[in-house]
């Protein structure tokens, strides 16, 4: 026995346990409006937690490679969204992980069509959320990247959802293993997207290079490929995300000497020290927190250049009420500060 359709857009859904595995015996039928429809009954299942185990776990989910590979672009687009509602819960993740969809998935972000494209990469996204679903998408980097230079190259509205999530997958890679993006143009791709003018994408192409300038090769080529200059008025952002990031690659980059003298020719410090100086509240410092300890960092690297030590001498009245902090990791890093830049040699 079935539920009245009351919905043109959904298709009948069965009472109690037998609902999923009916919805999945309407995707064998030929007609993509049916399909849809049934899609879309099972994107609203799947909320419920018993309804989504069972699609998990009564082996449903293998069914879905033949859809991913399916002419009509709306099926494609709403097997998707699906995969995408399945990866919101870790067992989702785990079983897509262990499945065999993950090169049908991949391929849709080649796609023609934007909306099967972006929703591909939502559930790209959910997986790499999970260190093994990071690590089990290392070896699509290098067509992520190739991906985001296109994007790069026709700057649309209605592709920034995708370049957003695409970066976020990028990054979530790079923090566990930043070699694969490093070693495809990764530093410059993302130096170029850092001027984009949407906030979403700015913070996420500046957490994937903050990730690519933890290893050596990714603070010289950040340095090679003069990224800093772009870097320097994102310090200035609107949004506090991005702030953060971008003064997470500074933090990175200065450590080594190349570094530290390229940003003391463009003049970092004294935005560095801005930004240590503004006023908070408590809640405002609760936010504000990491900007604070990366800009501390920062500035520490930048004083074991005589260079800067010069200029942070006659700062020290700023970094000594930082080191007062109430906070004990903004106290150490300031404390650290003081104890380069007051150093004798």
């Amino acid at each position: 026995m079935t539920t009245a359709v009351t919905d043109p857009n959904r298709a009948p859904v069965a009472f109690g346990r037998r609902a999923v595995p009916q919805l999945f015996e309407q995707l064998q039928v030929q007609d993509p409006a049916h399909k849809v429809r049934a899609l879309t009954s099972l994107c609203d299942l799947v909320h419920e937690p018993e309804r989504l185990y069972q699609t998990v776990n009564g082996g449903f989910l293998k069914q879905l490679q033949v859809l991913l590979q399916d002419e009509d672009a709306a099926v494609k687009s709403k097997t998707c969204e699906l995969l995408h509602l399945v990866t919101n819960h870790s067992i989702g993740r785990s079983a897509l992980l262990h499945s065999s969809l993950l090169p049908p998935l991949s391929d849709l972000m080649d796609d023609p069509s934007v909306s099967c494209r972006t929703n591909a990469h939502r559930v790209l996204y959910g997986l790499a959320q999970l260190p093994a679903g990071a690590e089990a998408l290392l070896s699509l980097v290098p067509r992520l990247m190739l991906r985001l230079c296109q994007l790069e190259e026709v700057r649309r509205e209605k592709q920034e959802e995708e370049q957003e999530l695409l970066l976020s997958t990028l990054a979530s890679c790079s923090r566990l293993d930043p070699l694969p993006a490093l070693a495809t143009d990764g530093v410059p791709v993302l130096g170029r997207t850092l001027t984009h003018t949407s906030t979403g994408i700015r913070r996420e192409a500046a957490a994937a290079l903050m990730a690519l300038s933890v290893p050596g090769e990714g603070k010289q080529q950040v340095c090679d490929h003069g990224v800093l200059p772009t870097l320097l008025p994102l310090l200035h952002d609107r949004n506090l995300d991005v702030q953060i990031n971008a003064a997470g690659v500074i933090m990175n980059t200065v450590i080594i000497r190349p570094g530290k003298y390229l940003c003391l020719e463009l003049n970092f410090i004294p935005v560095l020290l801005q930004l240590l100086s503004e006023e908070e509240d408590d809640e405002r410092k609760k936010r504000r927190k990491t900007l604070v300890i990366y800009c501390l960092r920062a500035l520490t690297a930048l004083s074991e250049a005589p260079e800067g030590r010069v200029i942070l001498s006659s700062e020290l009245p700023l970094l000594e009420r930082r080191s007062k902090e109430q906070d004990e990791d903004v106290r150490r890093a300031a404390q650290t500060a003081i104890k380069v830049v007051t150093w004798k040699p």
